[in-house]
């Protein structure tokens, strides 16, 4: 059953005549005659009864009729309302983050996404960016702006917006910022970068186990040998930036979040950098306005670089 044959059907009804549904539907009559018996057969009943030349419909045809022009009305007015929308981008947008991403990169471009696209219904979602591509990655969301994994999911496409490099942090007054190399003068030995090694003489507050910031400042210090005391754990790195300024520990945080509160701590050989940005599912087209939010994510990358 398909709304070829449908439309078959409630031609031959209209008309009480093959032939003249033929003439309606463009086919021959013998092809009418054969998808209304599909039909039936379908449906296990008969829907017409046969009269010599004339034709009626039966009690199951009438009641299928009114299905029939139903769905065909339903068929018209979808593809009426999809021909309706043009350009315009409207509708419902379900769009999720993390914390990170959306104190610190979102408000400019969200900003611009209201003015350009006021017809849209923003729903901002906050989750961890694991979870985030997850969900992308088994279709109940559609788009995420998020810290980019290191191997995504096969069914993942993504899309790098903002480099994000990451360093030492610590209280100013922390024991790891006034330590010094053992050669040359105080003054000169202080701004020198230390050697990682020393990160493991003072405990740090770590992101969560298996988010992408951590497994990148474990796999940098890999190769130094250093093994770490924790103090503290946590996903939201706003904060990891208070726990680390009231010198509970050191950490690794994106530079762009270095103020009064906490320093940069230089280490030597140490090159540590996250990927910011979006997450779509591979095989799945967006709606008008994810699609409308990921090109202007992707003018913002543009923009970066120019």
């Amino acid at each position: 059953m398909d709304f070829t044959t449908l439309d078959v059907f409630v031609s031959v009804a209209d008309t009480r005549s093959f032939s003249r549904a033929a003439e309606q539907c463009f086919m021959t009559q013998s092809a009418v005659s054969k998808r209304v018996a599909a039909l039936e057969a379908d449906l296990g009943t008969v829907l017409f009864d046969r009269l010599g030349r004339k034709i009626r419909l039966t009690e199951a045809g009438e009641t299928f009729l009114i299905s029939s022009r139903r769905l065909l009305a339903d068929l018209h007015a979808s593809r009426e309302a999809v021909r309706a929308l043009g350009d315009e981008v409207a509708g419902r947008l379900k769009l999720a983050t993390s914390h990170h991403v959306g104190i610190h990169r979102l408000p400019p471009v969200l900003k611009e996404f209201v003015r350009r696209y006021p017809a849209v219904e923003l729903d901002l979602v906050f989750m961890d960016s694991e979870l985030a591509c997850t969900a992308v990655a088994e279709g109940s969301l559609e788009l995420a702006v998020v810290t980019l994994p290191d191997k995504p999911a096969a069914k993942l496409k993504t899309q790098l917006i903002w480099p994000d490099p990451l360093v030492i942090v610590a209280a100013p007054d922390h024991p790891i910022v006034h330590a010094t190399p053992a050669t040359g003068s105080a003054a000169r030995r202080r701004g020198r970068p230390k050697a990682p090694q020393t990160l493991a003489k003072h405990t740090a507050v770590l992101p969560g186990r298996g988010t992408v910031t951590r497994s990148i400042l474990l796999n940098a210090l890999e190769p130094h040998g250093v093994s770490l005391t924790t103090s503290l754990e946590t996903n939201y790195l706003e904060t990891i930036k208070m726990l680390v300024s009231v010198g509970l520990g050191w950490s690794a945080l994106p530079a762009n979040m270095l103020d009064d509160s906490v320093v940069h701590v230089p280490m030597r050989g140490l090159d540590m950098r996250r990927e910011l940005g979006c997450v779509t599912q591979r095989e799945r087209s967006l709606s008008r306005a994810a699609e409308a939010f990921r090109l202007l994510l992707i003018d913002r990358a543009h923009q970066r670089h120019a």
